[in-house]
């Protein structure tokens, strides 16, 4: 196809502490130019991520700071006017106002990529949602869904979104991939920032049978814990890991955790970038029950699944080293089949045309 103009405006794509968004906009952003597109990356300049900027200036594209909406429009805005395809993501800050000058100032295809749908749909349902609100989703032209299944059909009927496409997380599959040669570390690992509503499930699937398997070793890794938490003390923490360590960090592991947000597990269909990662890295992975899992890994030959601890100890002690790789080989394979980077971008690519065509009709 021709080589489109894409302004992308996300949380960070330069930092990825505390921040699960960067190695997705990072994947995607390099897919893009290696397809010949031309992308320009827009970020806030907040204090937050200014303080741990991994990547500060990523090297596919174009990306650029602003400090206010009102820079962003004085600054780009001949870039977000002349692009073919302008692209707002989810938990930007001053969302609403963003997305509101993107909808009215761009003359190409607008969407809004929320990589946090049912996040997003239950503040708007309680009226706490920061980026986004109810009368935008009509504005834009396509609705970029983390999540398939019924949200897509909420989105498009109540939400009245012209077209709301399943848009899942994606990999690196150069970044992420099997390590073989690295010791093993740990029995079990979990690799996400910490959250309220995860916590319940973390303490279940992975403190738990640390407690009671002292014999084991076990890996949390990730920002914001409080200092509550009581971990066992064959539970190492690990503060921060950058993306260029992940891949390390799950070979590391027999097997690794997969913990999904409430609002995710209850809306269903909804895998996270790491549970890609991870599996890209043919680590196999245990994971939280959630509806639609089954359509993108099938139990027991590409994950395991566990709804307690006595799940995970049986799968820590059942799943012996031939039957590991077996299960994460599997994995991979399927990752690699469906979820890279490359694979969005043709989606993308797709999602775009028809978009197009529906304004020129």
């Amino acid at each position: 196809m021709t080589n489109l103009h894409v302004v992308i405006l996300g949380l960070s794509i330069t930092s990825s502490w505390g921040n699960g968004h960067a190695t997705n906009f990072r994947a995607l952003t390099r897919a893009l130019t290696e397809c010949r597109h031309d992308v320009l990356f827009l970020e806030r300049d907040v204090p937050w991520y200014a303080a741990e900027r991994d990547l500060p200036r990523p090297p596919w594209g174009r990306t650029e700071l602003y400090t206010s909406v009102d820079e962003l429009q004085e600054r780009f805005g001949h870039d977000v006017a002349s692009a073919d395809l302008v692209i707002v993501g989810s938990y930007v800050p001053d969302g609403v106002a963003v997305g509101r000058w993107v909808t009215s100032a761009a003359n190409g295809v607008t969407a809004f990529y929320d990589i946090d749908t049912p996040v997003t749909l239950a503040s708007l349902a309680d009226g706490t949602c920061e980026y986004l609100d109810r009368d935008l989703i009509p504005a834009f032209d396509v609705y970029l869904s983390f999540t398939a299944g019924p949200t897509l059909e909420m989105l498009e009927g109540w939400f009245a979104s012209p077209s709301a496409v399943a848009f899942h997380c994606l990999v690196d599959a150069d970044m992420y991939r099997p390590l073989p040669d690295t010791p093993r570390r740990w029995d079990l690992g979990y690799l996400g920032t910490y959250s309220d509503d995860r916590q319940p499930v973390l303490d279940r699937l992975l403190l738990e049978p640390a407690r009671q398997r002292l014999d084991l070793r076990f890996v949390v890794a990730g920002p914001q814990y409080p200092e509550t938490i009581e971990w066992p003390a064959n539970v190492e923490r690990i503060e921060h890991l950058a993306p260029t360590e992940h891949a390390a960090f799950y070979a590391a592991q027999r097997l690794t955790l997969n913990v999904t947000r409430a609002d995710m597990a209850r809306a269903g269909w909804s895998p996270s970038v790491r549970l890609f990662e991870a599996a890209a890295c043919a680590v196999p992975v245990v994971s939280d029950r959630w509806p639609g899992l089954d359509e993108f890994f099938e139990t027991d030959d590409e994950i395991l699944l566990a709804g307690g601890s006595d799940d995970v100890l049986d799968a820590l002690v059942r799943v012996d080293d031939r039957e590991r790789h077996r299960i994460g080989a599997n994995a991979r394979r399927r990752v690699l089949g469906a979820h890279t980077a490359a694979h969005r971008v043709a989606l993308l690519e797709q999602v775009y045309d028809k978009a197009l065509q529906r304004k020129r009709t």
